[in-house]
């Protein structure tokens, strides 16, 4: 079973979320580690009542990146973790991180990528008067909201839609869909193909079977 931490900043439905498909068996994985870059961040009270170990590497001098990411990796690094799952993060990772874990790093964003990529992909989705926004788990690299996508789900919008209302449906939407892609992420063959994510043995492995 594969060793996870996940990184959040914020609420921590997300995260209690995945925390709560582990402890069913149903997440492909153990929710050892929750990292934060917020000492307030009400995330980590959730950690706490789960009994998940939460730790607050510093972060520097930035508001959206850190400043240097080494101690953020050795506290992984210390406790074996294999697989990164953000988590309404509000920074972008960079060398270091994304370098120590190639392929090893999801993100959930609320828009149907690459739709609204960004700060505010609610907000965007309602301004662009779309019918149909969402949310997509996808592999983190360098780029911004930009990785290859694992799974993606749509939510209507509805008229008159606020902000608020929007984004509790689509906040809805991802506490199921994350778990279920990262169980599929972590238990079932893939490959990429470009920049997709194809899940399933390959034609070769397949023509052999």
């Amino acid at each position: 079973m594969r060793t996870l931490a996940v990184l959040a900043s914020g609420n921590g439905t997300n995260f209690e979320a995945l925390a709560l498909a582990a402890r069913r068996g149903e997440l492909g994985g153990r929710v050892a580690l929750l990292l934060c870059d917020r000492p307030e961040a009400p995330v980590i009270e959730r950690a706490r009542r789960l009994e998940i170990e939460c730790v607050q590497p510093p972060t520097g001098r930035f508001r959206t990146r850190i400043e240097d990411e080494a101690p953020w990796l050795e506290e992984l690094r210390r406790r074996g973790i294999e697989v990164l799952l953000l988590a309404g993060f509000m920074r972008r990772l960079h060398q270091t991180l994304l370098g120590a874990y190639p392929d090893a790093i999801l993100n959930i964003h609320p828009s149907l990528l690459p739709a609204f990529p960004g700060l505010d992909a609610v907000a965007q989705a309602l301004a662009h008067g779309v019918r149909v926004t969402g949310c997509t788990v996808h592999l983190v690299d360098a780029d911004l909201d930009a990785g290859p996508i694992v799974a993606q789900e749509a939510v209507e919008v509805r008229d008159g839609d606020s902000e608020s209302a929007l984004a509790a449906r689509i906040h809805e939407v991802e506490r199921r869909l994350y778990p279920r892609a990262v169980r599929r992420f972590l238990t079932e063959p893939w490959r990429r193909e470009g920049r997709r994510i194809v899940f399933g043995a390959s034609r070769i492995e397949a023509g052999h079977a």
